[in-house]
Parts: C-alpha cells; sequence; structure tokens
C-alpha cells in the first residue's frame, strides 16, 4: 500500500514538472508577438493582392524588347501581360472602376492611419499598458476587415476610411509591442525577442498566397473574412497568454519573474515618466535611428504596396503565382532576422562586440547590401525568376534590420522603448503612402521595366543613404535622458 501511494506522489510530481511547465513564460510571450505581427500585416497586406480582383484589369502594353526568344531572336512580344483584351476577365466578384490613381490612394490609406496613430501609441502603451494595446487592436481590426466588402460596395471613399480606420489600429501595434519587450526580455534575449517582431514579414508570406488561393476558389470577399476571422481568434488567445509584465503574469513562476526583473536592472524605471521631447529632438543617436528606420520602412513598404503589381504586370505572372512569388522575399527575411537576431545576441553575450559597435556594422547587412541588390536589378534585364531572386536576397539581407533599427530604440532609453519606436514608426510610415504614388507616378502609362527602374533606383538611395549617416552618428548606449534622476556615468553606460 506504502508503495503504491509513493508511486502516486512520484507520478504527480512528474505531472507538475512536465516538458510543458519548463517552458518559460517569456517564451510563451514571445511567440504571441510573432501572432500579433503576423495577424497584423496579414490585415495590411492582403489588399496589395486583393485589389487586383477588385478591378478592371489594365491594358497590356506592348514595348519593343530586346530580350532573345528560344530561337535567339529579338522579339517584340508584351514584357508585362495582363489577363485582358480577347481573354476572358475571371469572375472572382464585383469588379471596381477604379484607375491606377485611385488604387494607389486605397492602398497609401492604411498608412494614413497609421501615421496618424503611431506617434502617441509608445506614450499610451507606457501609461496603460501594452496588453490592452494590442488586444483591442486585433480585435476591432478583425472587424474592420470583414467590413471591407461592404465598403467597397459603397464606393472608393468608403473603403479608403475603412482602411483609413484599419491604419489607425494598426499604429497602436508596434509601439506597444515594443514597450512589452522592453519588460519582458533579458538583455542578452533582445535580438531573439525583436526577431520575434518579423511574424509581420511571415504574415506577408503566408498571406499574398493564401488570398490568391482565396480568390481564385471563392472570391476576392472571402479573402478579407477568413483573415478577419483568424484575428479575432488571435486576440482571445492574447488575453489569455500575454501580461503587461512579469509582475502581473499570473503563472509566471517567481524564479523567471526574479531573473528577468535582476536582469534589467534600473534601466526600468518603476515610475511613470514623461518622454523628454526637448531632448529627443536635439539627440543626434536619436535623429541618426530615426533616419535609418524610415530607410528600412521604405524598402519595406514599397515591396508590401507594389510587388504583387510588379510581379504580376511586368514579370508576367498570373494571380496566385504572382503573390506566391511576391511572398519569397519575406519569407527570406523572416529566416535571416532569427539568424542574424541569434548572431547578435551570442556577439553581445560573450562581449565580443560592444552594442554600438554591433548596430553599426549590421547597416550593412540590413542596409546596404539590400540597396546594392536593388541597383543589380536595374541592370539584369528582364529574367523574371532572376529578378524575384534579387528581390529576395535584398529583403532577406534586411532581416538584419532585427539587430538595428528595430532594437535601437530599446538601446537608447529603455523606459521610453514605446515612445522612441512610435516617432520613428510615425515619420517612418510616411514611406508608406509615398511609395505607391511614386509607383503610379512612374507607371502611370504603361509599367514595364523602363519605368520601373527609377522606382528601384530611389529604393536603392533610401536605403544606403540612412546606413551611412548612421554609422556616423547612431549609438547603442544608454543615454542620459532615459532617466532623470541617475547620474551621467550611469547614463552613459554601456550594455554588454
Amino acid at each position: 500500500m506504502l508503495r503504491l501511494e509513493q508511486t502516486l506522489v512520484n507520478y504527480i510530481a512528474s505531472i507538475d514538472h512536465s516538458p510543458a511547465d519548463r517552458i518559460p513564460t517569456r517564451f510563451n510571450v514571445s511567440i504571441m508577438l510573432f501572432m500579433a505581427c503576423l495577424i497584423s500585416y496579414m490585415l495590411r497586406v492582403n489588399m496589395s493582392v486583393n485589389i487586383l480582383a477588385m478591378v478592371q484589369p489594365i491594358q497590356s502594353n506592348i514595348k519593343q524588347s530586346t530580350v532573345p526568344d528560344h530561337h535567339g531572336n529579338v522579339s517584340g512580344e508584351a514584357i508585362n501581360q495582363t489577363i485582358v483584351g480577347h481573354s476572358k476577365i475571371p469572375d472572382y466578384g464585383p469588379r471596381y472602376n477604379w484607375s491606377s490613381h485611385d488604387q494607389s490612394i486605397i492602398l497609401g490609406a492604411y498608412f494614413y492611419g497609421y501615421l496618424i496613430s503611431s506617434l502617441p501609441a509608445g506614450i499610451f502603451a507606457e501609461r496603460f499598458g501594452g496588453r490592452n494595446m494590442v488586444g483591442l487592436s486585433l480585435a476591432f481590426s478583425a472587424l474592420l476587415t470583414a467590413l471591407t466588402p461592404l465598403a467597397a460596395d459603397n464606393g472608393m471613399w468608403a473603403t479608403i476610411a475603412n482602411r483609413v480606420a484599419l491604419g489607425i489600429l494598426g499604429g497602436f501595434l508596434y509601439p506597444a509591442l515594443h514597450n512589452l519587450i522592453s519588460k519582458w526580455a533579458p538583455p542578452d534575449e533582445k535580438g531573439k525577442f525583436v526577431s520575434a517582431l518579423m511574424g509581420g514579414t511571415f504574415g506577408t508570406v503566408i498571406t499574398w498566397p493564401l488570398v490568391g488561393v482565396l480568390i481564385e476558389t471563392l472570391g476576392w470577399s472571402f479573402a478579407f473574412y477568413i483573415p478577419a476571422a483568424i484575428a479575432a481568434i488571435a486576440s482571445v488567445l492574447w488575453y489569455i497568454i500575454v501580461a503587461d509584465s512579469p509582475a502581473t503574469h499570473p503563472r509566471i513562476k517567481s524564479e523567471e519573474k526574479d531573473y528577468i526583473e535582476k536582469s534589467l536592472g534600473d534601466t526600468i524605471s518603476k515610475s511613470k515618466l514623461l518622454p523628454p521631447i526637448t531632448s529627443l529632438a536635439t539627440s543626434l543617436p536619436f535623429l541618426a535611428l530615426l533616419v535609418l528606420h524610415f530607410g528600412n520602412l521604405w524598402g519595406l513598404y514599397f515591396l508590401i504596396t507594389a510587388a504583387p503589381k510588379f510581379m504580376s504586370e511586368v514579370l508576367g505572372f498570373k494571380l496566385a503565382k504572382a503573390g506566391f512569388l511576391a511572398a519569397l522575399p519575406y519569407l527570406a527575411r523572416s529566416l535571416a532576422a532569427f539568424l542574424f537576431g541569434t548572431i547578435g545576441d551570442m556577439l553581445r553575450k560573450k562581449s565580443i562586440m560592444g552594442v554600438t559597435a554591433i548596430r553599426k556594422s549590421f547597416c550593412i547587412f540590413s542596409h546596404i547590401i539590400p540597396g546594392l541588390f536593388l541597383v543589380g536589378l536595374i541592370y539584369i534585364g528582364f529574367d523574371p525568376y532572376v529578378c524575384v531572386a534579387i528581390i529576395t536576397l535584398s529583403l532577406g539581407f534586411n532581416g538584419a534590420s532585427t539587430m538595428t533599427n528595430l532594437q535601437n530604440s530599446q538601446d537608447l532609453a529603455p523606459n521610453f522603448a514605446g515612445t522612441l519606436y512610435g516617432i520613428i514608426n510615425f515619420v517612418g510610415t510616411s514611406s508608406g503612402f509615398i511609395s505607391p504614388i511614386l509607383v503610379a507616378h512612374f507607371t502611370a502609362q504603361q509599367s514595364t521595366m523602363d519605368e520601373w527602374q527609377y522606382v528601384f533606383m530611389i529604393g536603392a538611395a533610401a536605403y544606403i543613404v540612412p546606413a551611412l549617416i548612421f554609422v556616423v552618428f547612431g549609438s547603442g548606449q544608454v543615454q542620459k535622458w532615459n532617466e532623470p534622476k541617475q547620474t551621467p556615468a550611469t547614463a552613459a553606460h554601456e550594455h554588454t
């Protein structure tokens, strides 16, 4: 009998210490950070593919080409073939007479809303907590996405209003996530936590092929309904798993809570501080970060809004295939982000390089190499698969941004990480509505590689110039304005 009781006790003990029980709570939080970004981007980027099925297709442009055919002769065939002319237009649902300019406004509308909320979002997260900011953003974004087909039926301006409102909700997300990272991530794990924000990139990888298939099988309205349902489920899981800090999480073990709080030390203030706006405006390291982030978002948002159009109209891929191929660069970016994040954390943990040296050296991978690939794209001719490969490599290397602009706000001022990210996102987001207008300007008459080369050259400059500025003026040190009460010697301390 005693042996039976002892066996039961041992069995219960083994349940209490099961592998699931040993998974750190911060790991679960990081997974939800990843999922929040994935869902947010799913609702952000679906319009880039959906709109191709919602409008009347443009006429194919015939342009003399120097590309030889399989016999070695120069061909005069159209480079950018679309489904029009005497071909039957597929029935994916209602089609609207929105011009190329109208479409650019619709695609850019999200970023107008995003611009409005991203500036105050960090302050709100620091005052009211990141958990509610993200949870409510996901829930209401799901609702607005489900209402998009109804908005489209009511006209272009109703669709624009819907996208602006969706952008306002989306603008709260990333500053709130940076606020959560500043409280949950030990310094030696910051790279991995920030890499979780690449869930947005992975969201693009999933969304474009998914909506391409949904459009061709169920119609474009379901390419809004199904992502909306996924987002609603994710918002419920978010509230179950995530808390504002280790101290307020109901299920975290005391050992893990103590470890996180001790590792963060005194860089995080217990009191709620007002952001030092004057100090930010005169801080060269912060202004260098601002410029670097703008360049990063230019390249990212340009491909989000324009890649499906380029793949379909210039390279001649069908809608579903265009969605899949346009998503490949984002898959490369996601995988590279975790690789660069792991390498950066290792360099910091082993004190091989200081934080400032890591931030500046990784700009070679996150900005300069991607810019050079875009320059190369202009000179490689018209081979569609080579174009896709170069774009994939360009955005893939940009995954190193997890160790540069995406993490630097955590270095400069952990107390105001959300506010800093909100400000740089506010400025950087302007690229989200400028780049579609730029693309529409160059492709208003026809959409061929001759027109797109100007777009790629501007994108290359937007990557490379900010990187050079950051290398000169950037920093990885905690700034003196992070904690008004701390001494200058402590404030300038660089975490290694």
